[in-house]
């Protein structure tokens, strides 16, 4: 009887495909095809008015539709891959920056050229491909590539004429005042959610009763929408604020900035409470015997094994909260907050697409770059605390 014959192993030098990836680069060209299709720019004479769709020349429209097959065809160059899916993305805007400039020309002031479903398509599928171009390749900086080159093309004047950038240029001050009316609103609620939230996860983490009251109470909270537990906060605000005059003096009242920071202030401490929690509970029994083994009190032992130990949990609860805070600060606009959703419910109201992208790209990109930059600093602070705090189980015992 014959022995089986083991399965061939790749030849050195090359890379068997991850599962799945192909599938993955499929799904990104099929987007692509149907945005190269279909119209690229909406022209109106104005914001507000309907206007005409105009599609991308066929020769344009030829070179797209390589672009989109070409990641998903040449598996044996993933470098090549990639780089094809990263030069999708930045041909969206090319073609984009062409075609409303075009379009433009001898129109009225009040003109707007706006990415129409093809230049949506298109780019959904481009960043797709560049997905599953980084998975094949290994190369996580494909997500990354095109965006310094989308960057430069717009500051040197590429899109100036696309109706989104038409738009921030026009609101200009104002844009960037309720920019920083939205980092203000998430800075202060984290602040405050962080404030109180972490002396009564301290307070109540050797306590199984007061804690399991406290996640009910943040549960009981997290369940009401936002909108719905904004407009519970107006009316008893307004009763102090009427109250107590000396209140209303220092800015508190049933709209505006206090009941949204409320509200935000709310919502932040279910994920503070519950990963605070489970952190300092996750901590593995033995490490705190051996400290006080060790000779450590009950204070030194928190501070230096079981705190280390629980901060990264904890962190990435705060990240939770961060991130969540984003978006309850664009809703906070409809009660006079301000912020980017000042921008989204215009855009709203007036069904001007523009607007709604002036305040959404950047509340997600905020979101997003939040997520990232607090990821970074709890791996980094989870790193250095493990390195200063000792081990005390490693200690010998005497």
């Amino acid at each position: 009887m014959t022995a089986p014959v083991p399965p061939a192993s790749p030849a050195p030098g090359t890379r068997t495909d991850p599962q799945g990836v192909q599938t993955v680069l499929w799904l990104g060209a099929l987007p692509m095809l149907a945005g190269a299709l279909l119209p690229w720019v909406l022209l109106r004479p104005n914001r507000l008015a309907p206007g005409d769709l105009l599609r991308l020349p066929l020769g344009q429209a030829a070179l797209l539709v390589l672009l989109a097959l070409s990641p998903a065809l040449l598996r044996r160059w993933p470098v090549l891959s990639g780089a094809l899916a990263s030069a999708a993305v930045l041909a969206a805007f090319v073609e984009l920056g062409h075609l409303t400039a075009g379009a433009l020309a001898g129109q009225a002031e009040f003109a707007r050229a706006s990415a129409a479903s093809g230049f949506w398509l298109f780019g959904l599928g481009a960043l797709i491909s560049v997905y599953g171009a980084g998975l094949r390749s290994g190369a996580r900086l494909w997500a990354w590539s095109a965006v310094p080159a989308v960057a430069v093309l717009g500051l040197l004047g590429g899109l100036d004429h696309w109706s989104v950038l038409v738009e921030a240029r026009s609101e200009g001050p104002r844009w960037v005042q309720e920019a920083g009316q939205h980092l203000r609103l998430v800075g202060s609620a984290l602040g405050l959610a962080l404030g109180l939230g972490v002396p009564l996860t301290l307070w109540a983490a050797r306590r199984p009763r007061l804690a399991e009251g406290l996640l009910g109470v943040a549960n009981a909270i997290q369940t009401v929408p936002s909108l719905a537990l904004l407009g519970l906060l107006i009316a008893p605000l307004s009763g102090l604020s009427r109250a107590f005059p000396a209140l209303r003096e220092a800015g508190l009242s049933g709209i505006g900035t206090a009941p949204a920071l409320s509200a935000m202030t709310l919502y932040a401490l279910l994920p503070v409470l519950r990963n605070g929690l489970e952190a300092l509970r996750g901590v593995p029994p033995g490490a705190v015997d051996a400290a006080r083994g060790m000779g450590m009190t009950a204070r030194q032992s928190f501070w230096r094994v079981e705190l280390p130990l629980a901060l990264p949990v904890w962190l990435s609860g705060v990240r939770q909260a961060a991130v969540l805070l984003v978006g309850v600060a664009a809703v906070a606009a409809l009660i006079g907050a301000g912020g980017l959703g000042t921008y989204i419910f215009k855009g709203l109201q007036s069904a001007a697409t523009d607007l709604i992208l002036l305040g959404a790209v950047p509340a997600a990109a905020l979101a997003v770059g939040l997520d990232a930059l607090l990821r970074s600093a709890e791996g980094l602070l989870g790193r250095r605390l493990g390195q200063v705090a000792p081990d005390p189980t490693s200690a010998e015992t005497p």
